[in-house]
């Protein structure tokens, strides 16, 4: 994956745990794609200043996630429920099912749809 797209990935997990002042910065730089020039200008510091602050907010949000693993295992559990989804699928495709079962996949794919949303 990406370095930005995980980034930006960890701070939607984690972006809640940093300071007001690391969130600020991060969102100037990752999401509203600000230059450093820029975050400096209107957050009056310097240029220097701003990278060294994006830098340490990355860093934490990678600490973060190498302790908590909570994007790891919503990566693997998004995986897993695609599987269950594609796997009900084909039953549904291959096999001639009654009016029970028909209803019982399509709640299946329904839950399996909200958790992938």
């Amino acid at each position: 994956m990406d370095e930005i797209l995980r980034a930006t990935l960890l701070f939607d997990f984690y972006g809640e745990l940093l300071t007001e002042k690391q969130k600020n910065i991060f969102e100037l730089f990752h999401l509203n794609d600000l230059s450093l020039t820029e975050i400096g200008c209107e957050l009056d510091i310097s240029r220097q200043a701003v990278r060294d602050q994006v830098k340490r907010t990355e860093k934490i949000l990678f600490d973060y996630e190498e302790k908590l693993k909570l994007v790891e295992k919503f990566t693997e559990q998004k995986f897993s429920v695609k599987k269950i989804k594609n796997l009900v699928e084909e039953i549904e495709k291959n096999h001639t099912l009654d009016n029970f079962a028909i209803n019982k996949i399509e709640e299946i794919k329904k839950i399996a749809d909200e958790i992938l949303d």
